[in-house]
This record gives structure tokens, sequence and C-alpha cells, in this order.
């Protein structure tokens, strides 16, 4: 299979040096890239994040949610298998400052408007036999939340966890597809989750 994974925070710009981003590391994004090579599948990683891009991986760096939606439209067709594990910020700001805002001592208001929705996009643009698998981070009616996500974005795969999972080498994952019971995984390495969740996608392809 080739997969297509993104990883990471996105960073919407304020100007030139100031941006709004969150706490993803990419860490999940990185354990799929690796667990899906190592099983020998072809990949290419998109990411955000300045870790280490895996050897033999395929690796498209980049900052902002709509690079990212553009590099997702270009390598989509290609791929069998998107896995989006980035965190992509749901708001950007309207304008982007062409010079760096000075401070003044005043308050100021910074409008924002709505990302694209790629996973959604990608939902209803996948070819017969094509996988979308997304993740979902909640807070709280975590199952209620990501199954939510999983129908109305059209997806194969959604992988729901709570915030602890950000930033951290660990993770307690539950996994859904459609027409079959929730899967949950108990307390592992991200190594040992994004193995299965590999697993799980090979299982889909067949």
């Amino acid at each position: 299979m080739h997969l297509l994974i993104t990883a990471g925070g996105t960073r919407e710009y304020i100007d030139h040096v100031r941006f709004i981003s969150n706490a993803s590391s990419g860490k999940m994004g990185y354990c799929l890239a690796r667990a899906a090579q190592k099983a020998g599948h072809k990949v290419t990683l998109i990411s955000t994040s300045d870790l280490q891009s895996p050897v033999g991986v395929d690796f498209v760096g980049l900052d902002s949610a709509a690079e990212m939606f553009a590099a997702v439209k270009k390598f989509f067709a290609e791929c069998d298998c998107l896995i989006m594990a980035a965190a992509v910020a749901d708001y950007t700001p309207a304008r982007t400052s062409k010079t760096k805002i000075k401070k003044t001592g005043k308050p100021i208001t910074i409008k924002l408007k709505p990302t694209a929705d790629i996973l959604k996009w990608a939902g209803n643009h996948k070819k017969k036999n094509q996988i979308v698998a997304g993740f979902a981070l909640e807070d709280k009616n975590l199952r209620a939340n990501a199954e939510k996500k999983l129908i109305e974005k059209k997806l194969d795969m959604i992988i729901a966890n709570s915030c602890a999972a950000v930033g951290s080498d660990q993770a307690s994952v539950q996994i859904k597809m459609p027409d079959r019971k929730w899967l949950k995984l108990p307390k592992a390495g991200k190594t040992t989750i994004a193995k299965k969740i590999i697993s799980l996608a090979e299982k889909i392809s067949v």
C-alpha cells in the first residue's frame, strides 16, 4: 500500500514571527510512518513537526492548515490510505500582517476564520477501495463525538483519544470502524499503537 500520513500541529501566522498553534508534538504521526515503512509500505509523510523524518519515508514539510490541505490534495489520488494524525487548526487569522505587530500596551483583536476541513474533503473524494482514517481528540463524550465524526466525514476508521495523549510518548486509544464494535486498546507506547493501526488498515484494504 501507499500510505499518506499527516503529523503535527499547524501554525497559523498572525505576522511573520508570531503564530497560533497547539500542543501537538507529531509523535503519533511519525510512529505511524515508521510502522508503515517497516511493514513494507510506501509512505508519504506530510508534517509540520520538527522531528527527524524516518528513513525511507517521502517527507513533505510545511506550516499552515492551507499548506497541508494543498499537500493532501496533491498526493491523495495516488495513495491507498490516508491517515490524518495531524492536529489541524480549526481557525486561522483572517488577515496576516505584512509587518511585525508592534507592542502598544493596548488590547488588540485578531479576527479568525475557519480553515478547510481536510478530513471531510478526503472522505467525500475517496475512491472505491481507498481508506481514510482520522483521529478524534476529545475531553468529554469521547465515543459519541468520535462516532459522529466517523459518520459525518465518511471515514473508514476513527482513532479516539483524550487530551492526555498530547505530547506524550504513550496513549490509550479507542478505535471504531463502520459496522464494527469499539476496540479499546490498553495504554501503551505510541509505537505499539501505531503498529496496531497500520495492521487494521491492512485488513480493511484486503
